[in-house]
Order: C-alpha cells, then sequence, then structure tokens
C-alpha cells in the first residue's frame, strides 16, 4: 500500500480515481489545486503523488518545479496533453512518469507500483560510487572528486541510471525507456544533448572522455577513468 497525493481540479476524475486506487488498497488523499497540493505534498510527506497539469492556480509543471524545490517525492504527470516535446519538458522538469488521459486506475495503479519499486528498498544504500564519483539517489546530489555537481533533475537522473550500471554499454533505447520514459522513434538526440551537458560538467568531451564514451551504434559506458 502506498500513500498517494493525487492533484486533480475535475472532481469527478478526481472521484474515480480516488475510489479506484483505494479499492487497491492505497491510502489516497486529494487536492483541487496545485497550491493545495504543495502544502499536502511538503506537509503530509506522500509516497507518490499523481499530478494534473491543467490546475486552476498554476500549470502543473510550475507546480512540479516548485515540488522539487523542496522534496525528492516521486511524481506521476497524469494529463490529456500528448505532445512529445511537452512530455520531455516536463519529465526534464523531474516527473518520474507519464500518462495521457483517459486511463483507468488499473493502469494508474501500475504505474505506481512501477515508479516505487524503481525507487528501490528504503533501507538500502543507494549511493553509486565509480573512481571520483559519487551519486546520491536519496539525495539526488553527485559530487566528483570531492566537488558538487550542479545538475538539472534530468541530467542526475541520466548520471544516476549510467553509473548503477557503470561497464555496461547501455544503448539509447533503453536509456529513451528507461530515464525518459518514452518510447524509442527518432528522439536520440534528446539523449546526444544531454549527454553533451553531462560531459560538460564532468570536465570532459566526446574526443577527450574520461567518465563518459560512446560506444558507436550501440550506446554509452560509464566507467571510471584509467
Amino acid at each position: 500500500m502506498a500513500q498517494v497525493l493525487l492533484v486533480e481540479d475535475d472532481a469527478a476524475i478526481r472521484g474515480a480515481l480516488v475510489r479506484g486506487l483505494s479499492e487497491r488498497g492505497h491510502a489516497v488523499d486529494s487536492a483541487p489545486t496545485a497550491m493545495a497540493g504543495l502544502e499536502k505534498a511538503v506537509g503530509n510527506r506522500p509516497d507518490i503523488v499523481v499530478l494534473d497539469l491543467g490546475l486552476p492556480d498554476l500549470d502543473g509543471t510550475v507546480m512540479l518545479r516548485m515540488l522539487r524545490g523542496a522534496s525528492t517525492v516521486p511524481v506521476i504527470v497524469a494529463t490529456a496533453r500528448d505532445d512529445e516535446a511537452e512530455i520531455v519538458a516536463v519529465l526534464d522538469a523531474g516527473a518520474d512518469d507519464y500518462l495521457v488521459k483517459p486511463f483507468g486506475s488499473a493502469q494508474l495503479d501500475a504505474r505506481i507500483r512501477a515508479v516505487l519499486r524503481r525507487g528501490g528498498e528504503p533501507d538500502a544504500d543507494p549511493t553509486v560510487t565509480v573512481g571520483g564519483l559519487v551519486v546520491d539517489p536519496r539525495g539526488r546530489t553527485a559530487r566528483l572528486d570531492g566537488r558538487d555537481l550542479e545538475l538539472t533533475p534530468r541530467e542526475f537522473d541520466l548520471l544516476h541510471y549510467l553509473a548503477a550500471r557503470a561497464g555496461e554499454v547501455v544503448a539509447k533505447r533503453e536509456l529513451l525507456t528507461e530515464v525518459w520514459r518514452l518510447p524509442y522513434g527518432g528522439a536520440d538526440k534528446t539523449v546526444d544533448v544531454h549527454l553533451s551537458w553531462l560531459r560538460r560538467k564532468l570536465g570532459e568531451t566526446a574526443q577527450t572522455p574520461r567518465y563518459l564514451h560512446s560506444v558507436r551504434g550501440v550506446g554509452v559506458r560509464l566507467g571510471a577513468p584509467g
């Protein structure tokens, strides 16, 4: 069972999802506006937030950015908007998954369980160390040779995914699916751009790599220098 906060302004949808998730064993709280949702998300510390974008007081993307300034709670964005560029922007802002309406409570329940599984066991030490790189997914912090790295939410997710698979060659298809939660289909440049930004913050380039090594036609591998 998870403590779920549902931020949704449509009363009919909100009621149906609260009932459906409650029947599946979750403890569900709800809020009809972004500001009420922020207050509950920070004050009540739910296990996961389900967030609509079309809220009456603030756009859900704005709320998401505000929430990410105060909390690392997993967030599933649930909305009728299905534009790929907007999906990428919301995921880059810190969402963990994206669900396009209409959908049923059974599908939402499955997404909630999947996102929480990716979070790992709460008592396990999730910190990943590769050479001088230390990545802590709980605090969403990364350090390189004792220096804090200033990463965007998506840069952090990408670095953590690669660091957790250090030594493996990870395909862009896999990164799109697991980091961006997008189906593969022509969005490779999204990965390439973020890898370029990440290399810059790691103090390297594609021509002179230290941690991030491209494997032409296959993907990218993160490994300790030398």
